[in-house]
């Protein structure tokens, strides 16, 4: 298993201020040494974390490839064909959501993302779909001429957490506890039933598979059973968890939980 690690979350904490501190290059160096396999960055139209200057500084010194996260708008493709990066990771964006909320309409937006898809392969550009787990979302990403696909695990991590903290609640009855907790079970297994079969799919029809959106320390292992599931994009716990440990450790315990 490959762990892309996604240094996003340094560049948030830098823009709160508005000032280089942290370093997004010392995160990169960091996960450099520490046993990420690749960086992935988004740079999103609105800018609200990584700069342009980020990008081409990651670009100019990772020793690792680099998975560029990006939407399907022309200016930011330009921007990804000068980068040249190890992969380019077409993602939907809304200005006001607070992190990516699902997968690529693939269907409402097909002619922009086939463009997109063909502009950066004249580049030479691998490039990745960040899909929701179905299987028609698969066929149309084969269709489509993606190379690979990252499933997005979202849904699951959602249902994880409340399965989680419905367990920790005392304000509710023992049988309101078990109804709930069933019907969170009910739903997780269906979930990961989904990413499960999407990524067998995918893997059947020739796309590499990568899955990313939510995954942390307590959930990862769910997605470590998919022998289809080859990487997997992980930067918002990882950041989280430095606060305490140091990114260092929390790297190297993450590709801990990772290895196969």
């Amino acid at each position: 298993m490959k762990l892309g690690v996604n240094i996003d979350h340094v560049a948030v904490l830098r823009e709160a201020r508005r000032v280089n501190d942290p370093d997004i290059l010392n995160a990169l160096w960091v996960a450099c040494q520490s046993g990420a396999d690749q960086i992935t960055i988004h740079l999103r139209e609105d800018r609200r974390h990584i700069q342009d200057v980020d990008a081409y500084n990651i670009m100019k010194h990772s020793t690792l490839p680099v998975n560029l996260e990006c939407s399907i708008n022309r200016d930011i493709l330009n921007i990804v064909t000068e980068l040249k990066p190890h992969r380019a990771t077409l993602v939907p964006e809304k200005r006001e959501e607070v992190t990516t909320e699902g997968g690529l309409d693939l269907f409402g937006y097909e002619d922009e993302i086939a463009y997109a898809i063909e502009f950066l392969h004249d580049y030479i550009i691998p490039v990745s779909l960040f899909i929701d787990p179905t299987i028609e979302a698969v066929e149309k990403s084969k269709e489509l001429g993606a190379e690979m696909v990252e499933l997005h695990t979202g849904t699951f991590a959602n249902i994880f957490a409340m399965l989680n903290s419905s367990l920790s609640h005392s304000n509710h009855s023992i049988k309101e506890l078990e109804l709930s907790r069933n019907e969170l079970s009910i739903r997780l297994e269906k979930s990961i039933t989904d990413i499960t079969t999407t990524a067998k799919h995918a893997k059947k029809i020739g796309l590499e598979v990568a899955a990313g959106h939510g995954l942390n320390y307590h959930n990862v292992y769910e997605m470590m059973k998919i022998a289809e599931i080859t990487e997997l994009n992980i930067g918002q716990s990882i950041v989280a968890r430095s606060v305490f440990s140091g990114l260092t450790d929390a790297i190297k315990e993450m590709k801990r939980l990772t290895s196969r």
